[in-house]
């Protein structure tokens, strides 16, 4: 982003929002500001609001409680066509019998945009997700990620003032959904339209954002960029959900220390002033191809998880199997996790 959120104005502002369905409560009245031209993920297990809460901003769920401003105006009542808002889904959902130029441009046809122009900016939009010369083919002659990208053009077309994103990539392999999480955040930078992406895969939430939100349970976590979230995650719910944590309590503390920056100490190795070490046996060597993952159970009963990269060919990986070692980290990489009542 090219401002901060102190000096950028407000796209969308989520004051008290609370959604039940019966007894379930699926949104917990949640707070929250996005600015204009962010990229903003609200990231979850199912089940954590997510998707519901997304649903409210875009109008076709109504909040129990609460009030949603986009642009500044209170739209907690407006139906969704009302709403200055495009929404993308992960079916896509584009009209099988319209060729892609016509499925890009159909919102345009309802605003009646005249031909002329709307030719244009459908040329325009079919260059921008890298689709040129596609536009009279029909969806089912498109692989999977050329019709997200039609449902994604067919979006931005219309300049909305945001654009929701419900797991949009969710239905695509594991190598196309990388290289469209680059895609996506490249497209965005171009057009300059606030985003928010729902999703449930960290990857993606830390590849993407500028900032995220963490839910579970129908409530925001924490709020942070990518680094912060990861790096000082404030809950053991954050630290527990993106990527492999240790969560450690020592005199009525508990912090959490990432497993990439545990050192494994070597025979004779002296650590740091500064530094925290614990004993303990090697459980179990797991080799993930980038980094080998080892299981240590300390000689006080906690269980670590630390990660060495593998930048020569692991050969004495496995020596480690049930050997004694000491671990190392230093104070700076441990972080206190807050005590959330609920």
């Amino acid at each position: 982003m090219a401002a901060t959120a102190i000096e950028s104005k407000p796209a969308l502002k989520l004051l008290g929002v609370r959604k039940n369905y019966g007894q379930v409560v699926a949104v917990a009245g949640v707070d929250l500001t996005i600015v204009e031209g962010e990229f903003f993920t609200l990231l979850g297990p199912s089940g954590s609001g997510k998707t519901t809460l997304l649903r409210m901003i875009a109008g076709f769920e109504r909040p129990d409680s609460g009030r949603i401003e986009l642009g500044g105006r209170d739209v907690t009542s407006m139906p969704p066509h009302m709403r200055d808002t495009n929404t993308v889904f992960q079916d896509y959902a584009l009209f099988p019998h319209m060729t892609v130029g016509e499925n890009i441009g159909y919102g345009l046809r309802i605003k009646r945009v005249p031909g002329a122009d709307r030719k244009m900016r459908v040329l325009r939009a079919l260059e921008m997700v890298r689709l040129s010369g596609l536009e009279n083919r029909k969806p089912n002659q498109l692989s999977g990620g050329q019709r997200q990208r039609v449902a994604l053009a067919r979006a931005v077309i219309n300049e909305p003032e945001v654009l929701l994103l419900d797991e949009p990539l969710g239905a695509l392999d594991l190598k196309l959904r990388q290289e469209m999480q680059i895609e996506l955040k490249q497209i965005q930078k171009e057009v300059g339209i606030t985003f928010i992406y729902v999703t449930h895969d960290q990857e993606e939430a830390l590849t993407m954002s500028d900032r995220m939100a963490v839910m579970s349970n129908g409530r925001i976590e924490q709020i942070g960029s990518p680094v912060d979230v990861y790096e000082r995650p404030a809950t053991e719910f954050v630290a527990g959900f993106i990527g492999i944590s240790n969560v450690l309590s020592r005199e009525g503390v508990r912090f959490v220390v990432r497993p990439e920056k545990i050192r494994i100490l070597a025979e004779g190795d002296r650590a740091g002033p500064e530094m925290t070490v614990e004993q303990g046996t090697v459980e179990e060597v797991v080799y993930v191809g980038m980094s080998t993952r080892y299981v240590v159970r300390l000689d006080r009963g906690e269980q670590l998880v630390a990660v060495r990269q593998n930048m020569d060919a692991p050969g004495d990986a496995q020596d480690l199997q049930g050997r004694a070692v000491r671990l190392a980290w230093t104070k700076d990489h441990a972080f206190v996790l807050e005590n959330k009542e609920r």
